[in-house]
């Protein structure tokens, strides 16, 4: 590897071309009769596609205890803060386009994605492409709807694979995506759970270090260090930043903050340490104590010191939305004024990281697990009866594989 870099060739061409060698031996080496179809559904957060979808958005995620823990009086508060919120949120989304492009950027990852299954993993083809967000348009209900309208489950049984979209796993994000599609799973499939009638699921619940999404982000890295003068490249210091979580989530024993630092240790390993870097954490809300230090923060306090060379990274989110577009590039880059202050590329349609993704499904599917073990551990303060019936259903699903 390391003679043929000193040719020129980019580390992430070697990557792409050697996963897709991988596939066309795959497809020879297979050409047996197909399991599918296989539905694929793509977890994430979601936003609001238009301001006016941003009232019912705050609704859902400060209804969410599992995101935004605001205790007994959840149901009273959680309405309040988002209303109150709205109107600026609002304003923040036109500013941005009117709406986040998170819904088109996981529409046209997970087609993307599907297609690239169908050659390298054709006995489970053909794939099918779903996005079921936690609180915008297209919502978990709706989604599994459309599953059963499309012929999986409801007594015609079929194969489907959760794929959290979330890299590092947290409670507050995978867990409530799971929490909530288990919920619709009890509504609307008809049938015993472990029936051949009823949708056989399986979880990818967390792939904080695969080496097709620590290639995406040190490509995008080393295409913006690119932009610097070759004798300060090595002098910026790179922040990478992860949406924050409260700290009562992270006393609890989330794996989150863990996860996160391995994505952001594996990728400055494959940079090889050539830059100092941080780990930050952006996107509190409310007077909780949240993990830190902050991102605004961090920048403004770089600034002051005189380090004016910074470039942010955002490692936990996988496409452009509101945290990147406008808290990261309005509110923190912006507000500093100076050009030496960038953001790197989201993930977006990133082919690298598109190649990741069916990577990670075909050796998911070629296990034939239902769930990582790591998923089934609760966390250490753990109380919720919700988590627990959940995680026990979708282990259990191993018998329906």
């Amino acid at each position: 590897m390391a003679s043929i870099r000193k040719l020129g060739i980019p580390a992430s061409r070697l990557w792409r071309t050697n996963q897709q060698i991988r596939g066309l031996a795959s497809h020879a080496s297979n050409p047996s009769t197909s399991k599918g179809p296989t539905a694929i559904v793509f977890m994430n957060m979601g936003g609001p596609s238009t301001t006016d979808e941003v009232g019912g958005f705050l609704s859902r995620l400060f209804a969410d205890p599992d995101l935004i823990p605001l205790g007994r009086l959840q149901s009273y508060i959680g309405p309040l803060i988002s209303r109150r919120r709205t109107p600026k949120i609002q304003k923040q989304y036109a500013e941005i386009g009117g709406g986040s492009p998170i819904r088109k950027w996981s529409e046209h990852q997970a087609s993307e994605m599907c297609k690239i299954l169908d050659t390298i993993s054709p006995d489970t083809a053909p794939h099918k492409p779903y996005v079921a967000f936690r609180y915008a348009n297209p919502l978990t209900e709706e989604t599994y709807n459309k599953l059963l309208a499309d012929g999986f489950g409801d007594g015609k049984g079929g194969r489907a694979v959760a794929f959290t979209q979330y890299p590092q796993y947290s409670c507050s994000t995978t867990g409530s995506s799971l929490n909530e599609l288990w919920k619709w799973r009890n509504r609307l499939d008809k049938g015993d759970a472990n029936s051949k009638g009823a949708i056989a699921w399986s979880v990818i619940d967390r792939w904080p270090v695969h080496p097709g999404l620590v290639e995406a982000f040190a490509a995008n890295i080393e295409k913006t260090l690119a932009e610097y003068p070759q004798d300060r490249r090595d002098k910026v210091v790179l922040l990478f930043s992860a949406h924050s979580l409260p700290m009562s989530v992270v006393n609890r024993g989330d794996p989150y903050p863990a996860e996160v630092a391995a994505t952001v240790y594996a990728v400055m390993q494959r940079l090889k340490f050539k830059n100092p870097y941080r780990l930050v954490w952006q996107s509190q809300v409310g007077p909780s104590a949240w993990l830190g230090a902050q991102t605004s923060d961090t920048v403004a306090n770089y600034v002051k010191k005189g380090q004016k060379e910074l470039v942010l990274i955002p490692i936990a989110f996988t496409s452009d939305h509101i945290e990147t577009l406008y808290e990261l590039d309005q509110e923190i880059i912006g507000e500093t004024g100076l050009d030496t202050v960038k953001r790197v590329e989201s993930l977006n349609g990133s082919p690298i990281f598109i190649q990741a993704l069916a990577d990670i499904v075909k050796e998911h599917l070629a296990k034939n697990i239902s769930c990582s073990p790591q998923m089934m551990l609760r966390c250490p303060g753990c109380v919720s009866e919700r988590c627990l019936e959940s995680k026990k259903f979708f282990g259990e699903q191993q018998a329906s594989l």
